[in-house]
């Protein structure tokens, strides 16, 4: 297949490259940034995807955050793969303080009391919910009675709060980024069609000096004598 690996990896690799990837989040950020750049598309479109994106990584969808950027960039025509790379913001570098701050944020506007102790037990929230969705799922096609505790817990305690708290701060983020990347996106831009231009000048230059160049005949010499000869 085109698209196929050659060196397959392991589940443990694959895992581990999402935590850290190969070359470091260093060279990640830089090659994010880069394909950025280099959208054929306006500045101001590609700022707001890059919002967009920035903004999704702020909502509890996790798994889902490409199609929210999507939708998201859609609906603000902002450029679709710009917001995608957005969403490079939420990572597993930023995910926890990410995920505090909308916390508090929703607890707080919501009126509820938010325990330090429920960043620890997040992820056993997160392992209940799925054990439902999962023992329900099961449920459809047997005797076995549904429960859903687990999944109304993780609604009430994680799932709104966040969805709720996570708006300001996305709004937030995503604006500060947007005013951050349009002038970088614009002068990018601008410097590589000055080069670009450039190139064409000079290849244009090059182009004259070569037809302004006489082009003359190495055998006319030698014909104008043979004639010269006859005619004597």
């Amino acid at each position: 297949m085109v698209f196929k690996r050659r060196d397959r990896r392991s589940p443990v690799q694959i895992a581990s490259e999402f935590v850290y990837p190969r070359g470091g989040w260093t060279r990640a950020f830089h090659y994010v940034k880069h394909r950025v750049r280099r959208l054929p598309d306006s500045p101001e479109r590609i700022a707001r995807g890059i919002g967009a994106g920035v903004f999704a990584a702020f909502t509890p969808f996790y798994g889902l955050h490409f199609v929210v950027a999507a939708v998201l960039a859609r609906l603000i025509n902002g450029n679709i793969l710009a917001a995608l790379s957005g969403t490079f913001f939420g990572n597993p570098l930023t995910y926890v303080p990410i995920g505090v701050v909308c916390l508090q944020t929703g607890h707080y506007l919501l009126g509820t009391e938010f325990q330090e102790g429920d960043t620890h037990g997040l992820m056993g929230k997160f392992a209940n919910a799925i054990g439902d969705l999962k023992d329900n799922l099961i449920a459809v096609f047997t005797d076995r009675v549904a429960d859903w505790h687990g999944l109304g817990i993780f609604y009430r305690e994680v799932f709104y709060p966040y969805l709720i708290g996570g708006i300001f701060p996305g709004i937030l983020a995503g604006i500060v980024c947007f005013y951050l990347s349009l002038p970088l996106i614009r002068t990018y831009q601008q410097r590589r069609r000055d080069k670009i231009k450039a190139k064409f000048e000079e290849i244009k230059r090059l182009a004259e000096t070569k037809t302004a160049v006489p082009v003359t005949n190495p055998l006319g010499s030698g014909q104008n004598s043979g004639k010269e000869s006859s005619d004597v």
